[in-house]
This record gives structure tokens, sequence and C-alpha cells, in this order.
């Protein structure tokens, strides 16, 4: 009994630094943050506690367009970015000449600086100057300049190509390692039985690459449901709140409009959704494993 007290106790010495660092990090942020939401904490009075009217002020017509357009901004980046990098990783895992430089190529955008990589893209849809717009010119798409930042929904998929373009090759290089995992004995019995390329991609690699595509999925959509330096830079939420997401509309309300409390209140919820959007993670997971067992 007093070997087990002391393997208990030396356990949780070496969890203290951790446990700490959670609390210190995660914690205490995040309890600081729910509390200051019920607050109508700003720059210019003395922090009150207003109870829910801040969440109250949240739900109206305005916000849910917002959160609509975050779902849907989410969605379509995370799932080109799935659907290229899958592509893209079958390509670069097959015996072609040059793999190895195709695999280097696909490195750019993301070992160039974020900022620059955007600033790049803002340079290219300029509508005066910009490649994009000249070269539809050129080959007589358009008749005239395109300001593609400064129309809606030119703008809002603009913001989703360049997320894609940054996105991708993580995407791509997770989903090549783990299409390199899948046993080379599969594919060699499927091929002496004489199936064909789509039928061994169909009924082997996509089976098989099910659980990796599951978490990049979740890793590629917390951080594009995250995603401020893309946008911010860009548009900054504009023009007329077109490409404004919960991200961006937190920024705005919290440090730019210096209402401390509502901004807290939109990060909770942002929380939340990415909570739940965890949660269903964890239990599509969990499903798979059970199924692997079985």
């Amino acid at each position: 009994m007093q070997a087990r007290r002391s393997a208990i106790i030396f356990a949780w010495l070496l969890l203290a630094p951790a446990v700490l660092y959670v609390a210190a990090i995660v914690a205490y942020p995040l309890v600081d943050t729910l509390i200051l939401s019920f607050t109508d904490a700003s720059l210019k009075r003395v922090t009150n506690w207003v109870g829910w009217v801040n969440y109250d002020r949240i739900f109206n017509a305005t916000f849910a367009e917002v959160i609509l357009r975050t779902f849907v901004w989410t969605f379509f980046s995370v799932a080109i970015k799935m659907v290229i990098g899958t592509f893209g990783a079958t390509m670069l895992n097959a015996a072609v000449p040059g793999r190895a430089l195709f695999r280097v190529l696909t490195m750019p955008p993301w070992i160039v600086p974020m900022a620059i990589g955007i600033f790049m893209w803002g340079w290219m849809y300029n509508g005066q100057f910009g490649m994009i717009s000249g070269l539809l010119q050129r080959f007589g798409f358009v008749d005239g300049p395109v300001a593609f930042l400064a129309h809606g929904s030119t703008a809002f998929w603009a913001t989703i190509f360049t997320d894609v373009w940054i996105g991708v090759p993580m995407v791509t290089l997770y989903m090549l390692a783990a299409i390199q995992a899948i046993p080379q004995d599969l594919y060699e019995a499927a091929w002496t039985d004489g199936a064909g390329r789509f039928y061994r991609f169909r009924r082997i690699t996509l089976p098989l690459l099910l659980p990796a595509m599951i978490t990049m999925s979740m890793i590629s959509l917390i951080s594009t449901f995250n995603s401020f330096d893309i946008i911010w830079i860009l548009t900054q939420g504009g023009p007329s709140g077109e490409t404004t997401t919960m991200i961006i509309d937190t920024y705005r309300t919290a440090i730019g409009s210096k209402k401390y409390g509502e901004g807290a209140a939109r990060a909770v919820l942002i929380c939340i959704f990415l909570s739940i959007f965890c949660i269903a993670y964890f239990r599509v997971t969990s499903r798979l494993a059970a199924g692997e067992k079985r």
C-alpha cells in the first residue's frame, strides 16, 4: 500500500510541470475570457457585470451571416485542400520520372513566410497591375481590369484560393506519408488478381487513408476556422463585410472597437464551435478504432 501511494505521488510530481503549464497557458486565459464575456469591459468605462447582455447582442441577423460565412469559407477551403492534397500525394507516390523534383516543388507555399505569400497574392489580385487580371485581359476573357478584392463574391473566393495555396503543401506531405505507410503487399496482391489502378485506389488506398484523412481534415479545419492573417491582409473583412469571418469580427470588436466584453463573448462562441468539432472528431476516430479491432 505504501509503495503504491509513493508511486502515485511520484507520478503526480512528474505531471506537475505539464499541469502547471496547461493551467497557466490554457486554463487561466480561458476562464478569464469567460468571466470577461459577462462584463461590459472596454477602454472607456469601469468594468461592470452585465450577465448575458453580450451574448444577447451577438445573436442578431448580422452575426448570423458572419457565422454562416465562416462555415462556408471553412468548408470549401478544407474540402479543396483535402482533394488537391490527397490527389497530389497519390501522384507524388507514383513511380514517375522527376518525382523527387515534384516533391520539392510542393514546398514553396509552405516555406515562404505567410505574410509575404499573402502580399504576393494581393498584388496578383490587383485590378490595375495584377498578373491575373492582366492575363485574363490578354487572352480575351474579360474586357477590362478585374479588381478581385473590390467585389464581395470575387474577394470571398480569392481569400479561399489563397488559403488553399498556403495549406495544400501540409496536406500533401501528410497524406504522402500516410500513403507510404500502406503495405505494398496489398497492392501487389491486387495487381496479381488483375485489379486496375482506379480499383486499387478505391478499394485499398482510400479505406486505409480514411483515418489519416479525418485527422488531417480536423487539423486543417481548426487552423482554417481560426485563420486571421489571410483575410486581414487581403481585405480586412471587406468589401462591405463580405469576407468577415468570426475571428475577424472578434478582432474588430475587441481590438478595433475596444469592446473587450463583447469581443470575449465572441471568442467564447468560437471556442464552443471548435470544441464541438473536436468532440465529433474523437467520436469518429473512436468508432473507426473500434471497427478495426473487430
